[in-house]
């Protein structure tokens, strides 16, 4: 039978008495706003984690004997974790370095759990994906309730991230285009255009195994930057911090860079990551075994190793 019509299944029950909750939680209330925050992305993202980690130990990948329905115990995770990853990406639409007073950053994780959704969480296919989905928001406002209860709540802090506005995003691909002649989220080696003197192309392995990422986030640091503009191929953009900048192919293509638009890294489906400008010259300076991660195919296209 279908439930959805009596009761919505992205609400939480009781989410209506949210405003009431805040002003009982908050009158008394002297936990910070940025220890709510950081308690709040560390609870949906070791919980997206340990909900994906669930699902993959499922038989058949979730799916009954035809290989194409699910069965109701992968239709009792995935939403989970679809509607966990909807709601992060609300909590990250905070600033961390501008947080609002307590009473108005709880109530837009109140909001986000009620309302925050995607592509996979607006239509249930049936009472069970609906439930599941409904449940986890209700732990999730229990579980901000519970934090802004806990004056003394301590929490270690995680390092900045933040979703970009739209105009932001906007302005930042126009002018990755503009200096870099990135094209439709594509760079080198995928474009067919002139090539940029100090392009550094390296295969994908050199970002997941030995040392690479490290090696990009020494260069950065040496070079005074502290902070990563993120443009992926689908899905939200992002403001993060050197130390969780991690340029690697994970099914979205995407391009970084940072305010001074001198250096550009780029991450493509065919396997390979390549670097630009005053990033690439650092590496191909510094690290002592970057020739080794050298992706084949660019000699092939008939260019040099430079840098």
């Amino acid at each position: 039978m279908d439930t959805r019509g009596s009761r919505p299944s992205n609400a939480p029950e009781g989410a209506s008495r949210a405003d009431g909750r805040l002003r009982h939680l908050g009158k008394d209330a002297r936990v910070e706003s940025n220890t709510v925050h950081w308690a709040s992305r560390r609870y949906l993202k070791e919980r997206y984690e340990g909900l994906r980690s669930g699902y993959r130990q499922l038989p058949n990948n979730g799916r009954q004997a035809d290989g194409f329905h699910y069965t109701t115990e992968a239709k009792r995770i995935f939403p989970r974790y679809n509607v966990v990853e909807a709601i992060l990406i609300e909590v990250e639409r905070l600033d961390p370095d501008h947080l609002p007073g307590i009473d108005a950053v709880t109530h837009t994780l109140l909001a986000a759990a009620e309302s925050a959704n995607s592509p996979f969480t607006t239509s249930p296919r049936d009472e069970v994906e609906a439930d599941a989905i409904a449940d986890e928001r209700r732990l999730f406002v229990a579980n901000v309730q519970r934090w802004v209860a806990q004056p003394n709540l301590g929490i270690d802090p995680l390092p900045y991230r933040r979703v970009l506005r739209p105009a932001e995003s906007s302005a930042w691909r126009t002018s990755s285009q503009h200096r870099w002649g990135v094209r439709n989220g594509w760079w080198h080696p995928m474009l067919s255009s002139s090539v940029p003197h100090d392009v550094l192309v390296l295969t994908e392995e050199s970002m997941w195994e030995d040392d690479g990422v490290d090696q990009v986030r020494r260069v950065l640091r040496e070079l005074g930057r502290r902070r990563v503009v993120e443009l992926s191929e689908y899905g939200p953009d992002y403001l993060l911090d050197i130390g969780i900048f991690a340029p690697r192919y994970t099914g979205a293509e995407a391009i970084w860079s940072d305010e001074r638009h001198d250096w550009i890294a780029y991450a493509s489906h065919e396997g390979t990551v390549a670097f630009g400008g005053a990033l690439s010259t650092g590496l191909a300076t510094n690290w002592p075994d970057v020739h080794s991660w050298r992706w084949p195919g660019w000699q092939e296209l008939g260019h040099d190793e430079r840098p």
